[in-house]
């Protein structure tokens, strides 16, 4: 597996604890394999009000995706929907993506002091069967540290049949992978034997690594399968712009205010 050729002598940070929220078990699948099923994390009313609030605007941006032709990139009005920085058009996903479980992973899995790095709605609709590529978060857009969080929130129950994450388990250890374009975005695998399905009911969490390579299995059911991705980085990451092999051309403080806002200082929630 060759690495990104800005990754650097990349050493993985084992969490340390004491652990708020995960056990002693979920720290080891997390370092050893670079993900865990956090079960029962969310209440109910909680995440009916957070996908009440999303539902709208991902039918705003399935509009536009039609009025552009149908495509953009990896989006397919038809088939699978982005709709990202919600947390700067909603206060019910604000305060959700700031909620005490997410404050808890925080501290836990990257430390005292973590910003809210990225979120989006992925909805993905029924389709015909296809491939998604193996990729890695930080595959997308280079971050220092490269070590940071992901939360990939089911709004419904998610299965195999509705296109649930798999999971290359033990890869996270070697940093930041090299990464190729394809048609439906960047891929660093292909076909890893170990590879695991992570079937998720509503209410439970996720997460992973971002350097953990991850995709989504097709939705082959009859009903949209909606997920909310929460990631959250420490306190001064850093995002590489620039093309590669090439050193990076800017180097870029990931700290917008509005929708990278602090979630913990000192370990208190922001």
């Amino acid at each position: 597996m060759p690495v990104h050729p800005w990754n650097k002598e990349f050493t993985w940070q084992t969490p340390p604890g004491p652990y708020r929220r995960i056990t002693d078990a979920q720290a080891r699948q997390w370092d050893d394999d670079g993900y865990f099923l956090l079960e029962d994390a969310l209440d109910p009313d909680a995440l009916a009000r957070v996908t009440e609030a999303i539902d709208p605007f991902e039918e705003r941006s399935t509009e536009w995706l039609r009025e552009q032709g149908g495509t953009m990139f990896i989006a397919d009005a038809d088939a699978i929907t982005f709709t990202t920085h919600l947390v700067t058009r909603s206060p019910v996903v604000r305060e959700f993506a700031a909620s005490d479980a997410f404050a808890d992973l925080n501290h836990d899995l990257i430390g005292p002091d973590t910003r809210l790095y990225w979120d989006q709605a992925v909805y993905k609709k029924p389709e015909s069967p296809k491939e998604f590529p193996w990729h890695q978060d930080n595959g997308y857009t280079f971050v220092e540290p490269q070590q940071y969080l992901t939360c990939w929130v089911p709004l419904v129950d998610a299965t195999v049949d509705n296109g649930c994450p798999w999971v290359a388990p033990g890869k996270h250890r070697e940093g930041t992978l090299e990464h190729w374009l394809t048609p439906v975005g960047f891929q660093c695998l292909e076909n890893p034997v170990d590879a695991v399905p992570v079937e998720a009911p509503a209410g439970s969490v996720v997460v992973f690594s971002s350097l953990t390579p991850h995709r989504t299995g097709p939705n082959v059911s009859t009903a949209t399968r909606k997920a909310y991705i929460l990631q959250y980085a420490p306190d001064g990451a850093i995002a590489l712009k620039g093309d590669a092999p090439a050193p990076p051309a800017e180097r870029l403080p990931q700290d917008d205010p509005d929708r990278q806002f602090a979630v913990l200082r000192d370990g208190v929630p922001a």
